[in-house]
């Protein structure tokens, strides 16, 4: 079987990147490397191996979600620069589309 292949010129003009042929040469080795070394990992016996998502054992380290004490209103506008009808009025960041 071939090994696996990639254009890296066809993939910057995909991308519209403008790459130098010493760029792209570079590009080409590095990626060469790691298909070689997934083609690698590809051979080992790994049937016996139960999937996982990390090595080490994960524990759930967020705390309980559990109402408590919060700021009333008044308390949380109390340093607010501007505010209209009880809510923090902030300035219009984002233009319309149309």
């Amino acid at each position: 079987m071939d090994e696996p292949r990639i254009d890296v010129a066809y993939i910057a003009e995909l991308a519209k990147l403008e790459l130098s042929d010493e760029e792209k040469a570079r590009y080409t080795r590095d990626l060469e490397q790691v298909l070689a070394y997934v083609t690698q990992l590809k051979t080992w016996d790994t049937k016996d191996i139960e999937p996982m998502c990390h090595p080490l054992e994960a524990y759930d380290a967020l705390r309980a979600d559990t109402p408590g004490e919060s700021l009333s209103n008044e308390a949380a506008l109390s340093n607010a620069p501007e505010r209209l009808d009880g809510q923090f009025r902030v300035p219009k960041v984002v233009e319309s589309a149309h």
